[in-house]
């Protein structure tokens, strides 16, 4: 992944995964990546501006990845699975930029923008599944009721994933193809008519 102005962006988000957002400074960030503070507002007006172009390069990225080869119009099945399987191999080649998307998220430090690539991704994920309600392929369900089920189970396992030593078990995890697909199984089970 190529983030906008190098260096310095790639070193915040890995500041911003293992230390948090209070672990961020510009000085400090300016220290880690080895470049002056000066520099780093020629790109950035202040911290919340480089956090929002931060959070914004993730976001495309992402929409990048999980949208290949996906159509809304899609058979609900394999256009779901092939959801997770974006998501996956998106997470697995960025798991630090996945963190800080997690952590960022819910920030009040996000401005949110109405041609943003996250926006014309949910509407496509908002078509794709009202596409498979109309269809019959799925049953109806609340946005929150349906996203929990859909994407549940593979968001826990990926977790379980990349954190080894946070399984319910104590033992290493490590996620297969295998798994996911048993996962996936089940989910589409669960929302089926």
């Amino acid at each position: 992944m190529k983030i906008k102005n190098g260096p310095s962006g790639e070193k915040a988000i890995e500041m911003i995964v293992h230390e948090g957002f209070d672990g961020l400074s510009m000085h400090k960030l300016a220290r880690a990546a080895n470049i002056s503070v000066s520099t780093i507002y020629i790109y950035f007006r202040n911290r919340e501006d480089l956090l929002n172009q931060l959070y914004a390069a993730v976001v495309e990225t992402f929409v990048e990845h999980t949208m290949a080869g996906f159509d809304p119009a899609m058979d609900f099945e394999a256009g779901l699975w092939l959801q997770w399987q974006n998501r996956y191999a998106y997470i697995l080649k960025y798991p630090l930029q996945f963190h800080f998307s997690e952590q960022f998220r819910n920030s009040p430090l996000i401005k949110k923008q109405d041609d943003a690539p996250e926006v014309v991704f949910k509407r496509a994920m908002q078509q794709f599944v009202a596409n498979a309600v109309e269809k019959g392929e799925i049953v109806s369900l609340p946005r929150e009721v349906f996203w929990a089920i859909a994407y549940g189970p593979f968001y826990t396992l990926v977790k379980f994933h990349l954190d080894h030593h946070a399984t319910m078990s104590g033992i290493p995890f490590t996620l297969s193809n295998e798994l996911l697909q048993q996962a996936f199984q089940r989910t589409m089970k669960a929302l089926r008519v």
